[in-house]
């Protein structure tokens, strides 16, 4: 069983995960791996880490200003990469995802970034603009190297897609809660119960919701219905006005403490 099949089996009728999102190398090469692990004191039972792109076309003004920080900084895939490595050596059990664009692990190669993800304890992969009818290929090297690789489904994706998108998943389902990028639009809770009822009809897989959950009380609304909620967006933000890199790291752990503390235990599975 892998580290993601294994934190969403040991959490199954208990409570729903929680997955923060940084981008790697933001707000500094050497602030990352100590985010990490602050994410995880937090009470982060996954963490979503993003590899940085200069044309990131699903997120936001607040995660985009995110990656051309990073790329100022000199971050690469590879060294990404080598972060999580690092990350490995304290914490051996805390699944990581890979979050990011086709085009630079095209450019590194399936197999080379498949591999050096695998050796580095990476669990799953999620590429943004590659949609499974055209990701045969990267699937079969992310199998090859035991990563997991997570597709998202968006509000206008019908039954029939759904079952297709299903299919080709592993790990679990990212649900993008809004229409448009990362951080936009008002989060609608209704609706996102009726679509996720479509989706859960549609697969055994859990389903994170990530895209508009800003607080301790959109992240609350959700954690009864969704498998993980995924915030990105509002840490990145706090992240980005921190004054220096401790700063950040504190922020956002205190920030992601208080997204834990408001997602409550079911009753039969009490902590």
């Amino acid at each position: 069983m892998s580290r993601i099949q294994t934190v969403f089996a040991k959490l199954k009728g208990r409570r729903c995960a929680l997955i923060p999102f940084i981008t790697g190398g933001d707000p500094a090469l050497s602030a990352t791996v100590p985010l990490m692990h602050a994410l995880v004191r937090a009470g982060a039972d996954l963490l979503e880490v993003g590899m940085p792109f200069s044309d990131p076309m699903a997120d936001g003004p607040v995660i985009q200003m995110g990656h051309q920080r990073a790329l100022k900084n000199g971050t690469t895939t590879r060294a990404v990469i080598q972060m999580v490595a690092e990350f490995r050596r304290e914490d051996a059990v805390t699944p990581v995802i890979l979050m990011g664009y086709v085009n630079p692990v095209e450019t590194m190669g399936y197999a080379a970034f498949a591999q050096s993800s695998h050796e580095a304890g990476v669990d799953g992969v999620i590429l943004v603009d590659l949609p499974p009818e055209e990701a045969d290929v990267w699937r079969a090297e992310a199998r090859a190297s035991g990563l997991d690789t997570i597709f998202l489904l968006a509000p206008t994706t019908d039954a029939a897609r759904i079952g297709r998108i299903s299919a080709a998943s592993s790990g679990f389902l990212y649900y993008v809660a809004l229409k448009g990028v990362t951080g936009a639009g008002h989060l609608n809770v209704d609706d996102v119960a009726a679509r996720l009822a479509l989706v859960r009809a549609a697969t055994d897989l859990p389903v994170g919701v990530g895209f508009g959950i800003r607080d301790a009380e959109s992240a609350a609304q959700l954690a009864g219905m969704a498998d993980a909620v995924i915030v990105g967006s509002a840490l990145v933000e706090k992240i980005a006005k921190a004054a220096n890199s401790h700063q950040a790291v504190s922020d956002a752990e205190a920030f992601v403490q208080s997204l834990r503390a408001a997602i409550p235990w079911h009753e039969a599975g009490l902590a």
